[in-house]
């Protein structure tokens, strides 16, 4: 099970960083993007973080 949830932790912070450039680096003009970019990366930010937090918890 901790090699699940330690694949989940990197595809939810590689989803973090790679949604949140295109959350960053979207023109202003097409609001709609950019809003569901963050959206993404919040979502890939809330992942990581728990199950980077359950890894460190099983591991001590």
């Amino acid at each position: 099970m901790n090699k699940l949830v330690a694949i989940v932790c990197v595809i939810s912070w590689s989803g973090f960083w790679a949604f949140g450039y295109l959350a960053l680096s979207a023109s202003s003009a097409d609001g709609h993007q950019m809003t569901m970019a963050a959206l993404l990366a919040a979502i890939g930010f809330l992942t990581g973080t728990f199950t980077y937090m359950s890894l460190s918890r099983k591991s001590g």
